[in-house]
């Protein structure tokens, strides 16, 4: 049968999660739920990287097959008549069969905003992390150097984390500030459970003079969970997508993201 390939951007607030669950309150569960209504048949997608209760996403990449004989306009418009309002399809493409949205990657790419702030988010409740305390960004630079490049990140693994190894390959760290506003852009190969919000744990202790930045190099030759900081919030975690070879000819990014919010 045909594959179809959807880009998905989604406020994950309201949803448990990514993967479907039997309480139906999960980002797949409304998104096969629309197609289902849609193309008035089952419907099973598959995507690019899970993501967990209260991520957001501005490039999920999702795949599936269908015999229906729709154009990427008509799959867009007919699937977004039928999610709620905090999840919308960006885009759609007819796929060769051997596209996988997962085994395609060659990478991940996560932002993660943050307000530093005496005061609590209150519009930006929900879309940004929060530190209360000033933060120095070389200090947090300085620990994002240990932390490139093919190393055993099992002390930022989740304990219900699934891979199959540790072993992961962090290609770029970006730290930027706005005003009160930082964002941190991860890419790399693939990412554990949990790693992000981890290691966003332990940059902020950093940033904040609790820990020296060579503290983060102990923290990944320890190897434990325990030896890392408790796991952040995922308020301000967006998925911004996978990377893929241009033979796919997929977008890089939609819709264009420049700051949050």
């Amino acid at each position: 049968m045909p594959r179809i390939a959807l880009g998905l951007s989604y406020n994950g607030g309201a949803y448990q999660g990514w993967q479907s669950q039997l309480s139906g309150l999960t980002v797949q569960d409304k998104l096969e739920a629309a197609l289902y209504k849609f193309c008035g048949s089952p419907v099973s997608t598959l995507c690019s990287g899970r993501t967990d209760s209260g991520v957001h996403a501005l490039m999920q990449v999702v795949h599936f097959d269908s015999p229906l004989n729709r154009s990427p306009h008509a799959w867009v418009r007919g699937t977004n008549s039928y999610l709620p309002r905090d999840i919308a399809v960006q885009w759609a493409q007819h796929m060769d069969p051997t596209f996988h949205c997962r085994a395609s990657a060659q990478s991940r790419r996560y932002s993660y905003v943050l307000l530093q702030s005496e005061i609590r988010p209150s519009v930006e409740a929900g879309r940004v992390g929060w530190a209360f305390a000033p933060m120095d960004a070389q200090a947090m630079r300085t620990a994002a150097a240990y932390l490139m490049g093919e190393q055993d990140f099992s002390s930022f693994r989740a304990s219900q984390c699934q891979a199959l190894s540790p072993i992961k390959t962090i290609l770029a760290l970006d730290i930027q500030q706005r005003g009160a506003y930082w964002r941190f852009d991860f890419e790399a190969n693939a990412f554990l459970h949990h790693m992000i919000r981890n290691l966003m744990a332990c940059l902020v202790q950093i940033g904040q003079g609790k820990k020296a930045p060579n503290w983060i190099a102990e923290v990944l030759a320890a190897r434990d969970r325990r030896a890392a900081a408790p796991t952040f919030s995922p308020d301000g975690l967006y998925f911004l997508g996978p990377r893929y070879d241009a033979q796919w000819s997929l977008p890089a990014l939609t819709p264009t993201f420049d700051w949050l919010p």
